[in-house]
């Protein structure tokens, strides 16, 4: 049984190494911005959850091999109740960075978790996972130095926990690997709801 990542990201990659899984890495293509803009009034959580699951059947549509394919996408969401993903540039990721610090924000990160067989998804799970991450206050030097590495253009929040983000991060409440971006525990959990064991894919 092959075990496929639908997602480009190293970090998710990495969580999984540590983790005992050597994934095979396949990249949906999903447009996140039309899928996000097709769905009626989501809740964040409902958000995350619909492109994670996106990002899965994309993939599933091209496996016809013995495999459990996962799926997931992760957003911030800010003291102020708005959610934001990748900012892409260094203005928004400055803008965010400059309402993150000193506060509170709540990572979110939806999972799917899809069982295929011979071409044809035969079990689906999905759920997501919500932890809260307590901003530092980069001064300035340090925060433009930290926009100049182009780190926090691509990544959900526009903060890293494993890379030089982590620098900038006072704590977590919750799941540390979802804040990476899978979260390990939850991702067994929906596992043995496809019947398929985290021994059986080490």
């Amino acid at each position: 049984m092959r075990f496929v990542l639908a997602s480009q990201s190293p970090a998710r990659l990495a969580v999984l190494r540590a983790a005992g899984v050597e994934p095979v890495v396949r990249v949906s293509g999903v447009d996140e911005d039309a899928l996000a803009a097709s769905l009626a009034d989501p809740t964040p959580e409902e958000l995350v959850t619909a492109l994670a699951t996106a990002k899965a059947e994309a993939i599933a549509r091209d496996e016809d091999d013995d495999a459990v394919i996962v799926g997931c996408d992760s957003m911030l969401r800010t003291a102020d109740g708005e959610v934001h993903g990748k900012p892409g540039t260094v203005e928004v990721a400055r803008q965010r960075w400059q309402k993150m610090a000193g506060t509170t924000g709540a990572l979110l990160t939806g999972h799917a978790v899809l069982r295929v067989r011979g071409g044809q998804v035969v079990a689906r799970a999905v759920g997501h996972e919500s932890t809260l991450v307590r901003f530092g206050r980069p001064a300035e030097d340090e925060l433009e130095a930290y926009l100049a590495t182009g780190e926090p253009l691509q990544v959900a929040g526009a903060f890293t926990l494993d890379g030089l983000g982590g620098w900038f991060v006072d704590g977590i409440d919750g799941d540390p690997s979802s804040v990476i971006g899978i979260s390990l525990p939850l991702t067994r959990r929906l596992l043995r709801q496809v019947d398929v064991t985290v021994s059986d894919i080490w």
